[in-house]
């Protein structure tokens, strides 16, 4: 393994950080660095997108939303802990672009990440406790199959993750399986809207690791890591990505059309401004940080689609 210096500098550019985070007793910052902060909004948004559907049926209850707030975060987390040991190990991250990954680095060791995890999942575990109290069975099922899929993504004999995969476990679990289920564990209602919004989410959160891939495109391909931007190619990659982020934009008013979703939901088309710069800056730059921040912005472009349809729903 390289020494967490050099890893850093590689990845970050900037000897600063590494001193900053080497120097903390404690290595809260490389745990929040490993939590990958910037893509957490792939979780907040479709639980927002549910929650709001449960307003409008007049079900709300904020017992119900903070804990499925924080089941969700603590799944994303655990995911995100789970893919830094797996890729860190595997050496995928040794002479990646973009923010440090703490494993890689030395930051924090493969045992300690893996406990990470556990405590991740746990903590999960614990909150799903209340919401299937509320929900009923089917929110253990969905818990116990979402925590065995994080962790079957880069981990285990077949990490799916490495076969072209990843946007598609992203698209079920971090936006069909997310807003649908945050709006059922309210009254234990599976309506349309929630599919609609389900499909809008998905397509988004689904954008953002293809960001994130075509960005690691070489660096996944010299590591043996085959994601879907290495299996089809930068070009086409780059067509899925504008394919994601023009579908999670237009997917609201096709739920308009149907008479699934309000129209007052047609405020999504107001993020279009928004997206299509990303397809444009991700078509023209191939490395560095132009890239990192087409990853950012589409987790933004995500939240903000999010609001945008939350108050479609909720002022209709």
């Amino acid at each position: 393994m390289p020494s967490s210096k050099n890893a850093i500098r590689r990845t970050t550019g900037s000897r600063g950080i590494s001193e900053s985070i080497q120097g903390d007793p404690l290595n809260w910052r490389a745990w929040i660095l490993a939590a990958r902060p910037a893509t957490l909004w792939a979780t907040v948004a479709p639980v927002l997108v549910g929650s709001a559907l449960a307003t409008a049926a007049e079900v709300f209850r904020w017992d119900a939303f903070v804990v499925t707030m924080l089941a969700a975060l603590l799944i994303q987390i655990g995911v995100n802990y789970a893919n830094d040991v797996a890729d860190g190990t595997r050496g995928a991250d040794d002479e990646r672009i973009g923010p440090t990954r703490a494993v890689a680095a030395g930051l924090i060791t493969p045992r300690q990440m893996w406990m990470g995890v556990g405590w991740a999942f746990g903590l999960a575990g614990l909150a799903g406790l209340y919401l299937i109290k509320l929900g009923g069975p089917w929110i253990l099922a969905i818990g116990v199959v979402s925590i065995v899929a994080a962790l079957g993504y880069t981990n285990g004999p077949i990490p799916y993750g490495y076969y072209g995969l990843g946007e598609l476990f992203v698209f079920i679990f971090f936006g069909l399986v997310a807003t649908v289920g945050s709006r059922y564990v309210y009254d234990r209602t599976l309506e349309s809207g929630a599919w609609v919004g389900g499909v809008s989410m998905g397509l988004l959160a689904s954008a953002i690791l293809l960001a994130n891939n075509v960005r690691d495109i070489d660096t996944d391909r010299a590591a043996g890591k085959r994601t879907l931007a290495v299996i089809i190619g930068r070009r086409n990659a780059v067509l899925v990505f504008a394919l994601c982020i023009l579908g999670g934009v237009l997917t609201p008013p096709i739920g308009v059309v149907f008479d699934w979703l309000p129209p007052a939901t047609l405020f999504t088309l107001l993020a279009l401004p928004i997206a299509l710069p990303l397809v444009r800056k991700l078509q023209m730059h191939v490395t560095g940080p132009p890239l990192i921040k087409v990853l950012k912005g589409t987790a933004r472009l995500q939240l903000i689609v999010a609001l945008l349809l939350s108050g479609g729903i909720l002022i209709a």
